[in-house]
């Protein structure tokens, strides 16, 4: 299963390295990402393979938005094809 990972807020040191590393210590592998930083606010999206995660993805979630809480910053999660039929019209 793939999933999409979001990250927002005000840019700061070690924001990719907190995700990345959360990320790889529950052996999700990172598709594509795309981040850039605009008047100081990060924003980064990341399609994610979850498919060998050693956790269930709704703790993997949980675990990103905690992650978010420690760096001020809005982190989620959602599986792909909940994330495309949020955006068709």
């Amino acid at each position: 299963m793939r999933a999409i990972v979001t990250v927002n807020g005000k840019d700061q040191v070690g924001i990719i390295a907190t995700v990345s590393t959360l990320l790889t210590l529950h052996n999700v592998n990172i598709l594509d990402i795309s981040q850039t930083i605009l008047q100081g606010y990060f924003t980064m999206t990341m399609l994610v393979d979850v498919s060998q995660a050693d956790i269930p993805f709704a703790d993997l979630s949980v675990a990103l938005e905690e992650a978010g809480t420690k760096l001020s910053m809005a982190i989620h999660a959602q599986r792909e094809d909940i994330f495309h039929a949020m955006y068709q019209i």
